[in-house]
């Protein structure tokens, strides 16, 4: 689990420091606007996307022990070569291929987390798998005050080190992850850990708990692949559908105030080291709401409770923000932008409910893919809602924020109607029969997964 925090820690390194290095005059230096911003996150959510399943498929195949320290390899050479960007093609390029190699890469950790914990313990690990992510925005800020001061070093710019530096650490992070990720928890012994890190009876335990919580898991092995028909059967499973619709729209209110964070505090007139300072505030706040809810969670054991709290913690100060004109406070903005960008972050609850509600170690391998593939197509649309003719008050695109959160609240109550009515019918029909059916349906049933009579859906 502490491995696992430690990649993803080094993944947010690299996927983000365009933020700190924005405050550098990263796009006048490279002649870009904030429209061919707005496109090299277009394309690092499409590759993203487009990777999100054949990164499953491969990973499966070869085992998330050997595919997971591969990417970060990968995506850490290109992330460390950004050092000599010299332009527009070669910032979308970059952009194109961190987003591919990148892809997949949470799925497939969240997959392999799975063979240690059982259902219940996973949203809270989840919850502090994605504290790494505060963690990484907080140091990351301290570290680009630092290195982006080497500006004028070698007639370099600053955040040309600041693509460089992170990029070799995550290389380096990524090269250790060989030695750290045993293939599954009775796989832990190697030549340079030849007593593993449980004992046979810790092994034993570890596993009976697993496969008594899910049996399912049991089906396939972490390194047997999935068939084209297993793929099918997986997405054409309607169950899941409003989940991934979910996926798609959940940020949106939230996603443009986040990503032109820094670029609105260089615009209030904050220099590069108090734009950097000035965005951990917001990092902190979400940190601190991101355990409430993952905690909130597993309490009243409501997903929908607990997820839908970032459409209503946002669309007040959303309304706030659409109220503003160019008489507010420099401090009042910075105040409303920072509970903005501060919200509940919902994501690893949702992920964790993909994951529950697919039941099965086939189905739930996609549908993990599946879902994450929503969510970053809802980040290409978030990616261009802000546009240079909007700003920089950004009016037009804030009135779409407010009626997207609107729908999703709305949303998030169908979705509750719709499991609750699932449950309801197949509690009626499984009550109607006596004990002695019901034990000859789950010995003899063919159905399978969360198609069962005997499975209930949670929301």
């Amino acid at each position: 689990m502490l491995w696992a925090t430690i990649m993803f820690f080094a993944l947010d390194l690299d996927r983000s420091n365009i933020s700190q290095a924005n405050t550098d005059n990263f796009l006048d230096d490279l002649n870009l606007t904030t429209n061919d911003y707005n496109l090299g996150n277009t394309l690092f959510r499409l590759s993203f996307l487009i990777a999100e399943l054949p990164s499953q498929l491969v990973s499966k195949r070869v085992g998330p022990d050997i595919w997971i320290p591969t990417q970060m390899t990968l995506w850490s050479t290109v992330a460390f070569s950004q050092f000599w960007l010299s332009g527009r093609n070669s910032f979308l390029t970059t952009r194109f291929l961190l987003g591919f190699l990148q892809g997949g890469f949470i799925p497939d950790v969240v997959l392999y987390l799975s063979y240690y914990y059982t259902k219940r313990e996973l949203p809270i690990r989840l919850a502090f798998f994605w504290i790494s992510n505060y963690v990484s925005d907080i140091v990351s800020a301290f570290l680009a005050t630092g290195i982006l001061q080497l500006r004028g070093v070698g007639g370099r710019a600053g955040w040309r080190y600041l693509f460089l530096i992170e990029g070799l650490l995550t290389l380096a992070c990524g090269l250790v992850s060989f030695m750290m990720m045993p293939a599954g928890p009775t796989q832990t012994k190697a030549w340079y850990r030849p007593k593993g890190w449980f004992t046979e009876r810790e092994e034993i335990i570890m596993v009976n708990r697993v496969l008594r919580d899910d049996p399912s898991k049991s089906d396939m092995h972490n390194r047997e692949g999935l068939s084209p028909k297993m793929i099918l059967v997986a997405l054409a499973d309607w169950r899941m559908w409003p989940i991934y619709c979910l996926g798609l729209v959940h940020m949106i209110p939230v996603g443009p105030p986040q990503q032109y964070l820094t670029l609105s505090l260089r615009n209030l007139g904050f220099d590069t080291t108090e734009a950097n300072l000035l965005s951990i505030p917001s990092t902190v706040v979400g940190m601190i709401m991101l355990l409430f809810t993952a905690y909130l969670s597993e309490i009243i054991n409501s997903r929908i409770i607990a997820t839908v709290v970032l459409q209503f913690w946002a669309l007040p100060l959303l309304v706030a923000l659409y109220s503003f004109n160019s008489a507010t406070s420099d401090w009042v903005y910075f105040a409303v932008v920072t509970l903005i960008t501060g919200f509940p972050y919902v994501h690893p609850i949702q992920v964790a409910w993909a994951s529950r509600n697919s039941y099965s170690v086939r189905t739930r391998t996609v549908s993990a893919s599946v879902y994450n593939m929503f969510v970053q197509a809802g980040a290409i649309v978030y990616a261009n809602i802000y546009r240079a003719d909007d700003k920089p008050l950004y009016k037009r695109g804030n009135r779409t924020l407010i009626a997207v959160c609107s729908m999703n609240i709305v949303l998030y109550g169908l979705t509750f109607v719709f499991y609750r009515y699932i449950n309801q019918k197949r509690d009626k029909k499984w009550n109607s029969w006596t004990k002695k059916e019901q034990d000859e349906y789950i010995e003899t049933t063919k159905d399978e997964g969360n198609t069962r009579l005997d499975f209930r859906f949670v929301y």
